[in-house]
């Protein structure tokens, strides 16, 4: 790698030192890397925020980055630092399930626990490993140091249950995933499925229900809508997304993190 991608996401937010001390350390070691921003604003130890962005993200860099995730609410705990290694790319985190829905579909080659102090900061303090420890390791893998030096394989560790959209009868249900900033709530259910509803019962019109609670129809696009409206659409991720036109669907319905979604077809005789 002679001028690898170093992608950072943390929830240390960007008013203090952390971030910059992150990117010290690696330039110190690998003047030549690439450091990307995914993101510094995760909620603080939102495990599954930074998880999904993680995901959607992820896809999109080239082969051979090293992402180096930090929200760990564990630090300094007993957890464990992973390495794992899958056909494109490499990631850095704390074993806590963060790295789950990212490497879902990945082809992953090999998982290790980064225990070589080699690869560390000199008396690395518990308080601060994502210094000490982890940009460390990511800026000597940057180098070109081989995967199986950094500390033995594992066979076990943190995976996130990631239940699938299912269909009941004819309807597809699934979950919101992630809000973001322009309070648009991110779910699991792929446009395919969509797509199956409305053949599945030669629907005219489809309507999606958050619980119990029918929260709007489908439009194509955002411009679509009436100002204000809520409604539903097929987002860049190629999943459905709950949004309100110039407004914030978060705000206007105030979901719990999980909450059930379903999309079901109505004819026009219902």
């Amino acid at each position: 790698m002679k001028a690898p991608v170093i992608a950072l996401l943390t929830d240390f937010g960007d008013e203090d030192w952390f971030v910059a001390s992150l990117k010290a350390v690696i330039l110190s070691l690998n003047p030549r890397a690439r450091i990307v921003d995914i993101s510094h604003r995760i909620p603080s130890f939102d495990v599954d925020a930074a998880g999904f962005v993680l995901f959607a993200a992820s896809k999109y860099f080239p082969e051979g980055t090293v992402f180096l995730v930090v929200v760990d609410p564990g630090v300094g705990s007993e957890r464990k630092l992973l390495l794992v290694e899958t056909a494109r790319h490499f990631f850095i985190a704390p074993d806590n399930g963060v790295l789950s829905l990212a490497i879902a579909g990945e082809k992953v080659r090999e998982v290790r626990q980064i225990t070589n102090s080699r690869f560390f900061l000199r008396r690395p303090s518990r308080t601060f490993e994502a210094r000490d420890k982890m940009a460390p390791a990511a800026a000597w893998l940057s180098l070109g140091q081989k995967v199986e030096s950094f500390g033995p394989k594992l066979r076990h560790y943190v995976k996130k249950n990631l239940p699938e959209p299912e269909f009941v009868g004819h309807e597809v249900r699934g979950r919101i995933l992630y809000a973001d900033k322009f309070g648009n709530l991110i779910t699991d259910i792929p446009a395919s499925a969509v797509e199956a509803v409305r053949t599945s019962k030669s629907a005219k019109k489809l309507s999606l229900f958050v619980n119990a609670t029918r929260v709007g129809g489908f439009k194509e696009s955002y411009a679509s809508a009436r100002k204000g409206e809520l409604f539903f659409l097929v987002g860049s991720l190629g999943l459905v997304e709950i949004a309100a036109r110039e407004s914030s669907a978060f705000k206007r319905i105030k979901p719990k993190p999980g909450a059930v979604v379903r999309i079901a077809g109505v004819d026009l005789k219902d």
